[in-house]
């Protein structure tokens, strides 16, 4: 879950950071900030810097090369084990969202294409990076949150030159091996990475042959299972906190959000309403 620091200076804030590690496999942070006055020293990390700059203007150096950015369709990809800073430009400071991404998403020796190319002007990526982060956002949304990651990793891939050379398995037989194996672990924590090891297939294939056989996403159809098996528990007399651990959702509130978007009333009064 995100934890918020404030440090003010005469009433105002000068720094406002949250922080959290998500269970979504490949993202080892989430840090989103907003700095009125700051400026990284020169440093390295040991993972992918993918960052969208919300508001204001961020003027970095990367590799002993300057850059700067202040275009909202723009985001900036900063390769582990470069030395790279950041300040701020305008005297409002700046607003930005951060995924610290290991070498498990993007591979170590694509750095130079990254030095090359630190900001990617593309608003279709942007779009679905921004959709992530209100996934990871969510707690108990891991499945959605991996499934738009591995459409952000191909996304970057291809920005920085990379081609696969991989044989993709005929999409209705792909679709219906995921469907077998989402049903038989419907309540578990899996995740796209199990599933496309098993299954041997890339996890935006898994999706789009997915997507294309049942029309929707396997996140998607995951919750719609999980609502009919904690439905089934409600009737069966069990109370709606231990029937949203028990049907695979994070917690009591994550259950009613989606129980009321699939049958127009929380489980609570569904189950008060139930007759005997």
């Amino acid at each position: 879950m995100p934890s918020s620091l404030d440090t003010r200076d005469r009433g105002k804030p000068r720094a406002t950071v949250a922080a959290w590690r998500p269970r979504v496999p490949g993202i080892s942070e989430v840090f989103h900030a907003q700095f009125r006055t700051h400026a990284y020293p020169m440093h390295t990390h040991d993972t992918w810097d993918l960052m969208l700059l919300d508001d204001g203007f961020v003027d970095f150096a990367l590799d002993r090369r300057r850059h700067d950015n202040g275009d909202p369709d723009r985001v900036i990809l900063l390769p582990p084990g470069v030395p790279h800073d950041g300040r701020t430009v305008e005297t409002h400071g700046f607003r930005k969202r951060v995924l610290y991404l290991d070498t498990s998403v993007l591979p170590a020796d694509l750095a130079d294409a990254a030095v090359d190319t630190p900001i990617h002007r593309d608003r279709g990526l942007r779009g679905q990076l921004s959709a992530l982060h209100d996934a990871v956002a969510r707690p108990g949304n891991e499945l959605e949150a991996e499934t738009r990651l591995a459409f952000v990793r191909d996304r970057l891939l291809t920005r920085l030159g990379h081609r696969a050379r991989t044989v993709e398995r005929p999409r209705a037989l792909v679709a219906s091996k995921l469907r077998e194996f989402l049903d038989a672990n419907v309540t578990d924590s899996v995740t796209l990475v199990e599933a496309a090891r098993a299954l041997d297939a890339s996890p935006t294939h898994l999706v789009r042959s997915f997507r294309a056989a049942f029309g929707l996403p396997p996140h998607s159809y995951v919750i719609g299972r999980r609502v009919d098996h904690a439905r089934g528990l409600l009737l069966d007399g069990l109370p709606v906190a231990e029937a949203a651990t028990a049907a695979g959702f994070y917690d009591q509130a994550h259950l009613s959000r989606h129980f009321t978007r699939y049958l127009g009333v929380p489980p609570g009064k569904y189950a008060s309403q139930m007759r005997p």
